[in-house]
């Protein structure tokens, strides 16, 4: 393709990045606006619950017949009153009238969803319920359409570069942050996963402002070590298992966050993370982490596998203790620990949260210190 019109198609790929972007960053404040408005009508369902027993403690101490009479209907028009109200405000989250959440498995799944009772309302085992959340409905139809717009932008740098877009960390960054949204819309068809909505088009739109601001590169040519076929092969597995990787880091932050708003409500503390009540519990957002960690570390597995003998035949070694390649394994190891841990070791709970988000940390490391600051046959950032 001549260069002008490759020049070209470059440009067009900035502005599909711009434009999702722009789209995803509409998306999270829809995301926000729904976990603030849930919380504030589930709190109101809280009050209705509280006033109402507080009325039926009131009604056992007031003798038969008392209360009857002028006083009484007017207290009772009162309540009622209250009731319509709260069952106004209730009714932006709910379904039927008076159903203001999902039920949690403590109440309504047995034992699969982990629940705590008080404090805990989301479904355990995070399917949809009937639930009239128009913010998280307008969020996830912004999401579509900005992935929709960003494939384009991958798509047209491909076409411009004349070959996959994953040759230096612009493309890279741009890249995994669309394969980190279509992973979560795709798994949004089985499991509710909403709540991580803010969190993951969060993260997508640093990895795209990232990318255009500290990262950005012009479309050009590979260097020859990387003109070849392991190039689909060992990076496109890299830039899925990333993604997953980026989920688990959300599921294992919420989850932190989840089990301390759970111990404070079991020792009779005040719940100051209403928006929490969206969010499965904290058993529940480890188990589903821990089942897409054992993927995404498949994943990661064939990456090193890959890496090895792309190394083979681009400098006759399968291993030469480069800084990339030894960081690529670090990960493999963090998470073969974690995996390993978790299943026969009896870590659970946040000692394995934090063990996940340490994984993913060693991959931000891996990806931005290491191609940075460190000189090896890896040094492909195209900075």
């Amino acid at each position: 393709m001549p260069f002008g019109i490759n020049e070209t198609m470059g440009q067009y790929s900035e502005l599909f990045m711009l434009l999702a972007a722009g789209t995803y960053t509409v998306a999270f404040i829809a995301f926000a606006w729904d976990l603030a408005k849930s919380s504030k009508a589930l709190r109101a369902v809280d009050l209705k619950a509280a006033a109402a027993a507080q009325a039926a403690s009131a009604t056992a101490r007031v003798p038969v017949g008392a209360g009857v009479g002028a006083g009484g209907s007017v207290e009772r028009a009162d309540a009622d009153r209250v009731d319509v109200d709260v069952d106004r405000a209730a009714s932006d989250v709910s379904g039927p009238a008076g159903r203001a959440e999902r039920p949690s498995s403590a109440t309504g799944r047995g034992s699969k969803g982990s629940g705590t009772g008080a404090g805990q309302t989301a479904d355990g085992d995070m399917r949809y319920a009937a639930e009239r959340r128009v913010p998280a409905r307008v969020a996830v139809a912004l999401t579509v359409l900005g992935v929709v717009i960003h494939a384009a932008g991958v798509v047209t740098r491909a076409l411009g570069a004349g070959r996959v877009p994953w040759g230096n960390m612009y493309e890279f960054l741009t890249t995994g942050a669309f394969v980190a949204v279509a992973v979560f819309l795709l798994v949004l068809i089985r499991r509710d996963l909403r709540f991580l909505g803010t969190f993951v088009i969060g993260l997508a739109i640093i990895m795209l402002v990232a990318a255009s601001v500290a990262y950005w590169t012009p479309v050009g040519h590979l260097v020859p070590a990387l003109q070849s076929y392991w190039l689909i092969i060992h990076v496109s597995i890299a830039v899925m298992s990333s993604a997953l990787f980026t989920l688990t880091f959300a599921m294992s932050a919420l989850q932190l966050v989840q089990a301390h708003r759970q111990k404070a409500i079991a020792a009779g503390g005040e719940d100051k993370l209403g928006f929490m009540r969206l969010v499965p519990s904290a058993l529940s957002l480890e188990n589903l982490s821990y089942r897409i960690n054992a993927i995404a570390f498949v994943g990661w597995t064939f990456t090193l596998m890959f890496g090895a003998i792309w190394a083979e035949k681009a400098w006759g070694r399968f291993w030469g203790w480069d800084t990339k390649e030894v960081w690529t394994f670090v990960i493999w190891v963090v998470y073969a620990g974690y995996l390993h841990a978790r299943a026969t070791r009896g870590w659970t709970g946040t000692r394995a949260a934090w063990l996940s988000i340490v994984g993913y940390l060693c991959v931000i490391f891996n990806f931005t210190i290491v191609n940075q600051f460190f000189n090896g046959l890896h040094s492909y950032s195209g900075l």
